[in-house]
């Protein structure tokens, strides 16, 4: 930790010398743990020269006491109080597991985040069996975990004011393409950066421009949510409708199930 742990005034000069160091904006992230410390610190990386702040809410409830209606109104209070205490865009990273998902993100976009980065991956430790300790356990997404966010983002399409942004699971073009036609309009990648290497963009534009050619596309915005639940011709492929479809469509060694 004390290699990786900037530390408050460690990052915020960091935010400082990355945006000048570049032409691109850069966004600030934060984790706390009180609405005072959240405050205080989201000014310090605004002052600091952030474009905009992502709110990293890495929130776990494991009181058995604290109720789900008690955890969502502590995630719109929070959003609340840091919006109006900052003049810069702020995003709301949050994870799926919430019991109306779509209520949720229509009730932090009522609360004021100008974005909604779905999701957060909650890291699940291990456990040693030999010296009976719980173990780190980090693994690199792939692209199988776009699917969640690609169907929640094109789900939520249209039902929010807040840009809709992808975080996890985005690793090829096809990936980008996929989510910008979800409704995405912003995706965000770590794990293929840290396989690939950041040459790895270059790749990205490549590829996603000669598949624009192909499809005549001539911009990513012409795309933007073509494929969200309110521009398919079947909407229940979102939902259970499509249950015994997607069970039906797989075959063991080439024999139907």
């Amino acid at each position: 930790m004390t290699g990786y742990n900037l530390g408050p005034d460690g990052y915020c000069e960091h935010v400082r010398r990355a945006k000048a160091a570049v032409g691109i904006p850069i966004i600030g992230s934060l984790n706390g743990t009180s609405i005072g410390g959240w405050i205080q610190y989201a000014r310090k990386i605004q002052d600091a020269g952030a474009d905009a702040l992502e709110l990293n809410i890495y929130y776990i409830p494991t009181s058995p006491e604290l109720t789900g209606e008690e955890v969502e109104k502590l995630y719109c209070d929070l959003v609340s109080e840091v919006k109006s205490s900052l003049h810069i865009p702020v995003a709301v990273k949050i994870s799926a597991y919430f019991s109306s998902l779509a209520h949720m993100a229509k009730r932090l976009d009522q609360a004021g985040a100008d974005a909604l980065v779905l999701f957060n991956r909650f890291y699940q430790p291990d456990f040693d069996l030999e010296n009976l300790e719980v173990v780190p356990n980090l693994l690199l997404s792939t692209s199988h975990e776009l699917l969640l966010r690609l169907n929640w983002v094109a789900i939520l399409f249209g039902h929010v004011k807040a840009d809709i942004a992808i975080t996890g699971g985005v690793h090829t073009a096809a990936d980008v393409l996929k989510a910008m036609m979800a409704g995405a309009r912003v995706v965000a990648m770590a794990s293929a950066l840290l396989r690939n290497g950041i040459g790895h963009l270059a790749t990205l534009r490549k590829d996603m421009l000669a598949w624009m050619e192909e499809h005549e596309y001539e911009s990513i915005r012409q795309m933007q949510g073509s494929m969200s639940q309110r521009a398919v011709a079947d909407p229940g492929a979102f939902q259970r409708a499509n249950y015994v479809r997607v069970l039906s469509s797989y075959s063991v060694k080439g024999v139907p199930l």
